[in-house]
């Protein structure tokens, strides 16, 4: 059985070649073929016979022309292939998820708006594609924490403790496992807690919030257990954080190797994929790569 590759996307701006260079360092944490893919986007006003005559010739493709170039003398390179595709890299770049185990792209390509963090193919790649999708980030930004990170390697992940994703839990310990690196679950509880009261009902006692965030750190631990016993060689630390997940992960991306979050499962009342609402605030502010990872597959 092959081994699924690891796709790069590339348009030649620095932002894909940035992204590039990750996905080729993740290729060979893996031992996986790297797949190097440029969507060349027809003009809105193309015509589908236009359209018909087959994928471009990778040769004659000055983007992957550059990639090759740059790629060329590196020590242990993994195997290679260029693919050279015409779509809307919105649309065509989901689809490829597919066929790899991981699409890695920039924060932003060719033509987006300077503004934009992060641009529409990024947030449709992170939405829809089958596989996971880390989103590499133009620089490491500033992003304030008095909480000193702490030395050596760290990948983060997001731990929703009303009910985790296992294939985010997986993901984040594999990754951290191949980069020798220690894992950090970051399990936000809400705070002040907001209790629901019919009319005339009397207020519910006082609650307090170390109770509060025991309870956090107690569920946190014990969903991360059967991963630790998997991964015994990867330091594992729970915090039990107040407040907004989002605004936590982001803190927690400073110095950080990686942040892993989930994506929404779909449902009855939502059979569209969908991001939620924290996963794409820290794709929009992160300071470190981020794993956008699609649930599991539901059990038949």
């Amino acid at each position: 059985m092959s081994t699924l590759p690891v796709i790069a996307a590339v348009d030649g701006s620095d932002d894909s070649l940035r992204a590039l260079e990750w996905a080729l360092d993740a290729a060979r944490r893996c031992s996986a073929p790297l797949r190097v893919v440029h969507v060349r986007q027809y003009a809105h006003w193309a015509q589908p016979e236009v359209l018909t005559a087959g994928p471009p010739d990778p040769q004659d493709d000055p983007v992957l022309a550059q990639v090759r170039t740059r790629l060329e003398g590196r020590a242990d390179p993994p195997d290679t292939e260029y693919l050279g595709l015409e779509g809307a890299p919105g649309a065509v770049l989901p689809e490829l998820g597919a066929s790899g185990r991981l699409l890695v792209l920039g924060s932003r390509g060719r033509g987006g708006f300077a503004s934009l963090l992060l641009g529409s193919t990024g947030m449709a790649a992170a939405r829809d594609a089958e596989c996971p999708v880390v989103v590499v980030p133009r620089s490491a930004g500033e992003v304030r924490d008095e909480t000193p990170a702490g030395p050596g390697a760290r990948v983060v992940v997001g731990l929703k403790v009303d009910g985790p994703d296992e294939a985010t839990l997986a993901f984040a310990f594999a990754e951290a496992a191949r980069r020798g690196a220690r894992l950090q679950a970051v399990a936000a509880y809400p705070w002040p807690a907001q209790p629901w009261m019919m009319p005339g009902e009397l207020p519910p006692p006082t609650v307090d919030q170390d109770v509060i965030e025991d309870e956090a750190r107690v569920l946190a631990e014990g969903f991360l257990a059967p991963y630790r016993e998997r991964h015994p060689e990867v330091p594992t630390e729970t915090v039990a954080v107040a407040g907004d997940a989002a605004g936590r992960l982001v803190a927690a991306s400073r110095d950080a190797d990686l942040v892993v979050v989930g994506r929404h499962r779909r449902h009855l009342l939502a059979p569209a994929r969908m991001m939620g609402s924290v996963t794409q605030a820290v794709l929009l502010h992160a300071a470190s790569p981020v794993a956008v990872v699609p649930p599991a597959p539901p059990e038949s």
